[in-house]
């Protein structure tokens, strides 16, 4: 087939969108499939040794956009489209919405990695959601990440077919042949016994950074050595909220007195966020909406085996199985959160437990299956008369 990606970010763009964009066209093409994608200017960085032809074209996600848009689909000869949606990434342009009625050259997929509505002008309330829909119902085909936003699309009648699809993790680990974790903890500051608790991801509201701060400073103040290491960037390219919620991140850092007890490693490589992950004693993913396998940051987190406390998912999550493959607790709860660090803190074996079941649970979510499952799917949709 000849696939296309139509992507609000792409790498060197900073971005969970964007790196699953790019390791699923590499898995698409790795099984034979021709691959394009169409993705804002700033992606415009060759990268070596790509098989994948991106088009760097969008300046503004404005309305000009959708002719440069249905030009490349046309010009590529693309037997189905695949739209990754992610309003903040597509800079919460209102044309996106109506694209699969513009594309009438090629099938229209599109993949919904979060509901979140998009901005369209002040006081447009319920037609925010509205807009969503009308890209749901007006593709071919729709694919969703995770059960939460498989059932309330599900219960939209009108959507024509709806796959359930989950995302992989976008760093894979691969630590150097002389990688020495005391050495790589030394480096970062820590000492020998301190408890290295790690997050990673950007700096957004859902993510719980506030209640991890509070939770730093209670097991601190209980006497438990414990630092945190924050890996990555800090904001990601695409959601200017992340900027005004870092701030605020920085401030509650001040208030807390915390700064002594925190190192940042700001935008690393892939190699280097494994190196940190595996430095971490234990990972903190406290979201406020509830852990789900949409979360980029997680999928990490399994594939590396680590330690993971996060929140409770709003729904049911069979196989992620309480002090099995993580500790869970109730979001907005720093009390909760001090508790389960200070505990796993205490019990290396349950730790290193979990890291395996971790590990293990993350092989069901490998990209050669990911993209093979979608390949499938785009196949399904082209033999659906449109």
């Amino acid at each position: 087939m000849r696939i296309g990606q139509i992507t609000g970010e792409y790498p060197p763009m900073q971005g969970g969108v964007g790196a699953f964009t790019q390791e699923l066209a590499r898995a698409l093409t790795a099984l034979g499939h021709e691959v394009y994608v169409f993705t804002d200017h700033r992606a415009a960085v060759p990268i070596a040794n790509s098989p994948v032809q991106v088009t760097a074209d969008a300046h503004s996600w404005g309305w000009g956009t959708l002719s440069r848009i249905r030009r490349w689909a046309q010009a590529q000869k693309l037997d189905v489209v695949n739209i990754q949606y992610q309003a903040a990434a597509f800079n919460m342009a209102a044309f996106v919405h109506i694209l699969p009625l513009r594309l009438d050259s090629a099938h229209v997929v599109t993949t919904f990695h979060d509901l979140l509505v998009p901005y369209l002008f002040p006081k447009a309330g319920p037609l925010r959601y509205q807009a969503v829909l009308t890209l749901a119902r007006s593709s071919d085909g729709v694919i969703v990440t995770n059960r939460g936003d498989e059932r309330r699309l599900g219960s939209e009648k009108v959507v024509a077919s709806l796959r359930h699809i989950p995302i992989g993790s976008n760093i894979r680990p691969e630590l150097a042949p002389d990688y020495n974790r005391s050495v790589w903890r030394a480096a970062l500051g820590f000492q020998p016994d301190d408890t290295v608790i790690g997050y990673f991801g950007f700096l957004n509201a859902s993510k719980g950074i506030d209640t991890l701060l509070q939770a730093l400073r209670i097991t601190r103040n209980n006497n438990l050595p414990a630092k945190l290491l924050m890996i990555g960037g800090r904001t990601g390219t695409s959601d200017p909220a992340n900027i005004v919620y870092a701030r605020e991140v920085d401030a509650m850092v001040e208030d807390l007195n915390l700064h002594e007890h925190i190192r940042w490693t700001g935008f690393v490589d892939s190699a280097a966020v494994s190196g940190h992950l595996a430095a971490c004693d234990i990972l903190a993913l406290p979201f406020r909406d509830g852990v789900s396998f949409r979360r980029g940051s997680l999928m990490a987190a399994l594939a590396h085996g680590c330690a993971i406390i996060t929140t409770h998912p709003q729904v049911d999550m069979p196989e992620l199985v309480e002090d099995v493959h993580v500790r869970l607790i109730p979001p907005d709860s720093p009390t909760a959160l001090a508790i389960a660090i200070e505990d796993l803190a205490d019990n290396p074996e349950l730790r290193e437990e979990m890291g395996r079941n971790a590990r293990a649970l993350s092989a069901r979510f490998t990209w050669e299956t990911i993209a093979a499952q979608t390949a499938a799917y785009y196949a399904e949709i082209l033999d659906t008369p449109r």
